[in-house]
C-alpha cells in the first residue's frame, strides 16, 4: 500500500474527514477526532491502548514500526510505507485505529454508516 492507497482508504471510511491542522500535516478525523495521521510517507496509528499493546506491532516489524512521538505512550505507532508491514495487515490496523477513536466518541458524533 502506498500514501496515497493509505489515504483514500481512511477517507472512504464513514464520517472521515480529511484536515490538515499543521503546516503540510494531512490527518484523517472522525467526529472532530484524528485516527490517522498521514503526513509524510508513513501513516501514524493507534495500535493499542497503551505503550505495552502497541509494542507487539513494533516486535514484528521493528524497520518498518515505531513509537510515535509524544502520544505513542496512548499506543501510538508510525508505519513505514515501504512494503513491509502487508497490505491485509495495513488495513486492519486502519480498520483498528478508526473502530477505537469511534468507540469514544459520544454516541451523537459517532457515524451512522
Amino acid at each position: 500500500m502506498n500514501h496515497d492507497e493509505a489515504v483514500a482508504y481512511c477517507l472512504a471510511k464513514p464520517g472521515a474527514v480529511p484536515d490538515q491542522p499543521w503546516e503540510n500535516d494531512l490527518v484523517a478525523k472522525v467526529g472532530g477526532k484524528i485516527f490517522a495521521f498521514l503526513g509524510g510517507e508513513g501513516i501514524g496509528l493507534k495500535c493499542g491502548s497503551d505503550l505495552d499493546e502497541s509494542g507487539e506491532l513494533r516486535l514484528a516489524y521493528p524497520d518498518a514500526v515505531t513509537i510515535m512521538a509524544y502520544i505513542g505512550r496512548h499506543g501510538w505507532n508510525s508505519i513505514a510505507l515501504d512494503g513491509t508491514v502487508p497490505d491485509d495487515e495495513l488495513r486492519e490496523l486502519i480498520d483498528g485505529s478508526y473502530a477505537a477513536i469511534v468507540a469514544k466518541l459520544p454516541k451523537r458524533l459517532r457515524p451512522t454508516g
